[in-house]
């Protein structure tokens, strides 16, 4: 009986795993590092390294096309859209803001910052008319925000200053997050803070945080937001991806404290985390480069459903449907609950 206990329980586990994942499927394969997605007209939507954006169809995955938008080798860690265009801004300098348009897929710059220390780090739509981008600071270290409002680009007058060593991470475009009340961005490295904006004010208010901090490599890596209240961030330190300490946190009050979760008792570093829609908060995806997880309790504990490595990103497109990317690859996980 001792001998047969631990292939029972070997087995079980299988069993259980199988349970969760109905299907992965990879639906692009392509010399490509992508950090950044969105949904649209029933495509994934990409930008990666080489300059490359393009699409490919969730129901005919022979359906797909792919662009490159510059001559230059550019490296698209962002992407967001409104109503008509989608958008995507390489990282490091000069910065250029690219629109595409959703119909005919062609693009143009729209803005260029041509500071040398530009880095946009993320970019996210509030609504049609409302985007925020951003940027590692300049050398006065004050918090570096690019607003978009009405269809113009232009820089956001911000009096916060950034402590020694606090960026952000380019890992996932998911470090800002917004509800209609609120505007939250997610910084890391030496410092790790939320920083929140009310949409209505524009003024904004800062929160110190437990997450693991105090190395360029360390802190928040991703935020998810399901309402004003309740959030949860997600990330570590890229040298030790192993390491599990302060690196799961979530938040009852819309940012103003956080509560370390399963510290110790996680998969390690993660890129992304994306709440489930409908679930409240419930029911989360996470992702890192060495593993996919999952929460069904607040994000509270953790089970590991996937050892895959080399994924970045991650987006539900409904209830039991996540899309992930990252070096080379789009897949297509059909989860079983």
């Amino acid at each position: 009986m001792k001998k047969l206990l631990p292939f029972l329980f070997s087995f079980l586990g299988i069993f259980t795993l199988s349970q969760q994942i109905e299907s992965f499927e990879r639906i692009l394969n392509d010399k490509i590092s992508i950090r950044a997605l969105e949904l649209y007209d029933g495509k994934v939507w990409y930008s990666g390294t080489d300059s490359k954006f393009g699409f490919v169809d969730l129901k005919n995955k022979e359906n797909q096309k792919q662009l490159r938008l510059s001559d230059k080798k550019l490296q698209f860690r962002t992407l967001a859209q409104d109503k008509n265009s989608l958008y995507t801004i390489n990282i490091e300098s000069p910065a250029y803001f690219f629109k595409i348009d959703k119909k005919n897929l062609r693009s143009e710059i729209v803005f260029t910052d041509t500071i040398k220390t530009a880095f946009y780090d993320a970019l996210h739509f509030v609504n049609d008319k409302l985007a925020y981008t951003f940027s590692d600071a300049d050398q006065d270290t004050m918090l570096k925000l690019a607003v978009y409002r009405n269809g113009n680009w232009g820089m956001f007058k911000s009096n916060v200053k950034l402590n020694p060593g606090e960026a952000a991470f380019a890992a996932s475009n998911t470090n800002i997050a917004s509800t209609k009340k609120y505007l939250w961005i997610a910084t890391g490295g030496k410092s790790s803070r939320i920083l929140r904006l009310n949409l209505k004010s524009e003024e904004i208010e800062i929160f110190n945080t437990p997450f693991i901090q105090g190395e360029s490599s360390q802190g928040m890596y991703s935020i998810d937001f399901y309402d004003d209240k309740f959030g949860i961030a997600a990330g570590g330190d890229y040298t030790k991806q192993d390491a599990n300490v302060n690196n799961l946190a979530t938040t009852n009050n819309g940012g103003e404290s956080w509560q370390i979760q399963a510290s110790g008792k996680n998969a390690g570093y993660t890129t992304c985390v994306k709440i489930k829609p409908g679930s409240k908060g419930k029911e989360i995806i996470s992702v890192g480069d060495q593993h996919i997880s999952y929460s069904s309790d607040f994000g509270k504990t953790w089970k590991k459903i996937s050892d895959e490595k080399g994924f970045f990103v991650c987006s539900w497109v409904d209830g039991n449907t996540v899309i992930f990317a990252g070096k080379d690859r789009i897949s297509v996980m059909k989860l079983k609950f």
